[in-house]
């Protein structure tokens, strides 16, 4: 009530209209407002428990617990793989975090993670038809987290590692992955370098460059600054002609935090002579930025080379925005973290998918492979078929697109069969029309 009174004021209106940070304030305070009370509307939180089998009667009763759920209780002992006949574990992914690098806040710890974490499940739950736990576990020590997710390997189909912070994500998801047979990914690192990718090919091709050709600056080097770099290589940018940066400057050999041969930043340090954002980012024909808003300065960007493509992907403010860029440079190609501008970098057109496709085969890792199939099948759909016309404003397709399901998750499945960690071989078109029918009934419930 007291909202409403306050907005049909004609003085409020009026200075609105003239004070664009007022109304941001104003807007933030009632995002806020109301976040805390979508929370707590109904059943609390985000997440409830729903049977899947009638338990109506004494009958049903019988068969759901004791005696009859006996039978594949042994069958599954005689025969592990019947987990994923007889179980939820074919459909059930863990979603996973110690709260250490959560969203923009930080390291709020396990508990204050949780509602990220209930988001997260839902999304598989929403894009995937996947269903999931959120599972937050307050320990820090690496090896110790590491013990804890590998001892709910029976649990899971799959484990997407949540809000971990660097330098001890990379070393938690490798050492998981070694110890589980089953796909395991940390999404903050993977998700993004996807999307981008698929983002980088797109635009590369709208502007006529090659990708082993181009010049890329990134900057930040956490668990998704990082993991894209080494990503954008892996799809043909030549290492010699990537440069990352963080707070200390230009990651480069000899810096003396590089000295430590263990520092994970040495996989991407660079040779040049450069040692500032402001000198890297001359002649750069990419900008990939997970790094802190308001940090490339018009100057710089200016002085980038033709059709540039900028990713600005801090949040909430990015690291240029979308217009200033534009004002900028009429010729950028310019993609945010944000919904409200085009090309949004959003780890939903990824996760969901991937991990649909790696569990419907039952693949026993996440592979690079698998990563860059799903990237190619991404950037496909931005060019055919779509609402939207390909080009500057859309090289990324839309995350509500009902299309990511049936292409990414076969292009993953179909992947990890060619690699050979596919355990169960899927017919992709059967398993694409599958797919079909089943969005067709999920729309209709």
């Amino acid at each position: 009530k007291d909202i409403d009174q306050t907005l049909s004021a004609a003085e409020f209106r009026d200075h609105m209209k003239t004070d664009n940070e007022s109304f941001a304030t104003f807007r933030n305070n009632l995002c806020a407002a109301w976040a805390l009370k979508y929370h707590t509307i109904g059943s609390k939180g985000k997440l409830a428990i729903s049977s899947s089998k009638t338990v109506g009667t004494a009958a049903d009763l019988s068969v759901a617990y004791s005696p009859g759920v006996a039978e594949p209780c042994l069958a599954i002992k005689a025969k592990p793989e019947l987990s994923y006949e007889y179980t939820s574990r074919g459909h059930l992914v863990g979603v996973v975090s110690n709260g250490t690098a959560v969203l923009g806040l930080g390291n709020i710890g396990a508990l204050a993670s949780k509602p990220v974490m209930e988001g997260k499940a839902i999304l598989f739950k929403k894009f995937g038809y996947l269903d999931s736990f959120d599972i937050e576990i307050a320990e820090n020590d690496p090896d110790k987290f590491i013990d804890i997710v590998c001892s709910m390997e029976p649990t899971f189909g799959g484990i997407n590692l949540e809000d971990i912070k660097a330098p001890e994500c990379f070393y938690i998801e490798r050492e998981i992955q070694k110890r589980m047979n089953i796909p395991i990914m940390h999404d903050d690192q993977h998700g993004t370098a996807i999307i981008a990718g698929a983002g980088l090919q797109n635009a590369l091709e709208l502007v006529n460059k090659d990708i082993g050709d181009i010049k890329v600056v990134v900057s930040g080097c956490g668990a998704a600054g990082f993991t894209c770099a080494k990503y954008f290589i892996t799809l043909g940018v030549k290492p010699e002609n990537l440069i990352a940066c963080d707070i200390r400057g230009v990651v480069h050999k000899g810096r003396e935090d590089l000295e430590d041969p263990n520092n994970y930043l040495n996989e991407i340090a660079t040779s040049s002579s450069v040692r500032s954002l402001q000198e890297a980012i001359q002649d750069a024909d990419v900008f990939f930025g997970l790094s802190v808003g308001g940090l490339l300065k018009p100057e710089m960007l200016s002085s980038m080379n033709r059709d540039p493509l900028v990713f600005a992907m801090a949040n909430p403010n990015p690291e240029i925005s979308y217009y200033l860029a534009k004002e900028t440079r009429s010729d950028v190609i310019m993609g945010t973290g944000r919904s409200d501008f085009p090309n949004q970098i959003n780890n939903v057109c990824a996760f969901p998918y991937i991990f649909r496709g790696a569990i419907d085969c039952r693949a026993t890792e996440i592979n690079v492979e698998m990563k860059k199939a799903a990237t190619a099948a991404i950037a496909k759909l931005a060019k055919t078929g779509s609402d939207f016309t390909f080009g500057r404003e859309y090289i990324i397709p839309k995350p509500f697109d009902k299309r990511l399901l049936t292409e990414v998750a076969p292009a993953v499945a179909q992947a990890a069969a060619s690699v050979g960690v596919a355990q169960k071989q899927l017919d992709i078109s059967q398993y694409k029309s599958q797919l079909e029918e089943e969005q067709v009934l999920n729309t209709h419930q």
